[in-house]
């Protein structure tokens, strides 16, 4: 099913609830991270980026600590780039720091089926090797078909696998909700 086919079918979280739950997140990175000058943020490109971003001004505030943000692409990681991705976009990496012995916090927007993440891990470590790496999502929405779940979660919601769960940030959409999207009723 493309995108353009699919409608709103719920709205689970409005601006200022997305803002309540990323404070949250950033209270929870800071209690897991005992040296705060090793932290550093890995957004998956897309969602994870703007997020990330958000999350860095957060913990910036808390920690005393401007923790610095890489950028993953992870087209070429994916265990299904070769069959059925529609034109895949290969996005730039940029990772600007050493990962070695360092505090990585890989960020997402949506959580679902774990393969995005593994295959971030994946790349992440042909930058180096971390101390620890966390992981932090806006949404989990259950449905995994790999052993992974995040350390940090802003909101864990109910999906089926027919419905998508979209973030909309406004870096790079029209308002801050996350929704439900699905097939139109015939």
């Amino acid at each position: 099913m493309r995108h353009d086919e699919l409608v709103e079918r719920r709205r689970l979280l409005e601006e200022e609830e997305i803002h309540a739950r990323i404070d949250q997140m950033a209270a929870g990175i800071a209690k897991r991270c005992p040296d705060p000058e090793a932290l550093v943020l890995v957004g998956i490109r897309t969602g994870g980026v703007p997020l990330a971003e958000r999350l860095q001004r957060r913990l910036a505030s808390r920690l005393d600590v401007h923790p610095p943000i890489g950028i993953l692409d992870i087209t070429l990681y994916r265990d299904d780039f070769f069959r059925g991705l529609e034109q895949p976009q290969v996005g730039p990496t940029n990772i600007g720091f050493p990962l070695g012995d360092r505090f990585v916090v890989l960020v997402d927007d949506v959580l679902f089926t774990g393969r995005t993440v593994r295959a971030a891990i994946d790349a992440l470590m042909d930058f180096g090797r971390p101390r620890r790496v966390l992981l932090a999502v806006l949404v989990d929405r259950g449905g995994r078909e790999l052993p992974i779940a995040a350390d940090v979660v802003g909101q864990r919601v109910e999906a089926s696998n027919d419905e998508t769960v979209e973030v909309r940030l406004v870096e790079t959409a029209e308002e801050d909700a996350v929704v439900v999207m699905g097939e139109r009723a015939r």
